[in-house]
């Protein structure tokens, strides 16, 4: 048998060590740190192929909003990060997004997307105290929403894609198709920040083409067809949406007063179209959505959303729909056919 002293202390007391006993306890004691370092590795490798948590809340269900889930989705694919996705639909109603976002911030996502202006203001009073970051799509004043302190330095966790109307555009095309109109109506939502900032901008444009602007305000879905009423009774020559979530939600009820009074209705991007607006200078959401999935790729790679601009996508393609038209009566101006205005008519 195998003995060696060892200094139990720095006294000179010493005390006799059984070498071969002490091998076989630092033996066992090697094995478990090797098994509790496989179980990290093996803990560490199935986190990482899982990826990212992120939760994303969809303020509401219409196609617009679709497709910029569809597009995110798409843009973080490209930006090449794994991800697992805790989908949420707050399907209009803001008290859920707000429960949505605080459970998604208390249980530690990675990321929390917002998309529509009611969702990324659930999800930035949610995620600011957890220090989460959030990125939004489909906002089109963030700064008026309170979410960031300005689009070119976001200052907390908040940044995102914002979805800015080409209004003058709209008007202009608006005057094309009906020379000789003389009021636009609009139905917002008094709640909604991009709402309101659109109407603002509206109507300070419309008058240098010769409108004026009959607006109803609303508070919430339940509205929309007493003001799409209201605004066929003041005898409005057409009606022009905006992305007001409430409005665009429930737009079928839009089209069936205004259809009934043969007044046309002008949409904010190509699905209201396809759905029986008569034309747009629209946005294209599914490109909105992918510049925020590449946005969210750079920030879970290490961006500080703080320091990372507010896109800004203004770009706007032209559609109409010639089945609306020749319904109305109405005859599509050669000028915008000419622009490469695109039928959308199934």
């Amino acid at each position: 048998m195998t003995w060696r002293w060892r200094c139990s202390n720095g006294q000179g007391n010493f005390r006799k060590i059984n070498l071969r006993k002490e091998g076989i306890v630092m033996k066992k004691f090697a094995k478990v740190l090797c098994a509790i370092v496989a179980l990290g590795l093996l803990v560490s490798s199935m986190a990482l192929a899982e990826g990212y948590n992120i939760g994303v809340i969809q303020y509401a269900s219409h196609p617009s909003l679709d497709n910029c889930y569809t597009g995110f989705l798409q843009g973080l694919d490209a930006a090449g990060v794994e991800y697992e996705v805790d989908f949420q639909n707050a399907m209009g109603d803001m008290s859920n997004s707000d429960l949505q976002a605080k459970t998604m911030a208390s249980q530690g996502v990675d990321m929390i997307v917002a998309i529509a202006t009611p969702a990324a203001m659930s999800a930035y009073a949610a995620a600011r105290e957890e220090e989460v970051p959030v990125v939004f799509v489909a906002v089109s004043d963030a700064v008026a929403a309170g979410i960031v302190q300005s689009n070119e330095q976001p200052g907390g966790c908040c940044t995102g894609v914002s979805d800015v109307l080409n209004l003058e555009a709209q008007v202009q095309m608006i005057r094309a198709f009906l020379p000789d109109a003389a009021t636009i109506g609009v139905i917002y939502t008094t709640s909604e920040p991009n709402s309101i900032t659109h109407l603002e901008k509206l109507e300070s444009i419309a008058p240098e083409y010769g409108f004026a602007v009959e607006a109803v305000g609303i508070t919430g879905p339940s509205e929309v067809a007493a003001a799409a009423a209201t605004l066929v009774s003041k005898g409005v020559d057409c009606i022009n949406n905006f992305t007001d979530n409430n409005v665009v939600d429930n737009l079928s009820v839009v089209l069936h007063a205004a259809d009934e009074a043969g007044i046309p209705v002008f949409g904010s991007e190509e699905e209201q179209v396809k759905n029986g607006c008569l034309a747009t200078q629209g946005i294209d959401y599914i490109s909105l959505g992918e510049a925020a999935g590449q946005m969210a790729g750079e920030i879970l790679s290490g961006a500080d959303p703080a320091q990372t601009p507010v896109a800004l996508v203004d770009e706007v393609t032209p559609y109409y729909n010639s089945q609306v038209a020749q319904k109305l009566g109405i005859e599509v101006p050669q000028e915008l056919l000419d622009a490469g205005m695109a039928d959308l008519a199934e």
